[in-house]
């Protein structure tokens, strides 16, 4: 694994992550990966919200 150099949105250098701290990381996915996982907007069970429909009332002219 290779150190990995993070730059800002100008193109200046942030920082630097070494192969330690990459392979601390990558151990500590290993023995617990729900530390890393990102959480769903809308959950498991959710779903996507629905839709609301508009129901468009044409009038008509006598």
């Amino acid at each position: 694994m290779h150190e990995v150099k993070v730059y800002d949105s100008t193109g200046k250098l942030k920082k630097v992550i070494s192969k330690v701290t990459l392979n601390a990381r990558e151990q500590q996915q290993i023995d617990d990966p729900s530390i890393f996982t990102k959480s769903k907007k809308f959950g498991r069970l959710g779903g996507k919200p629905v839709k609301s429909q508009k129901n468009t009332k044409t009038h008509k002219i006598q």
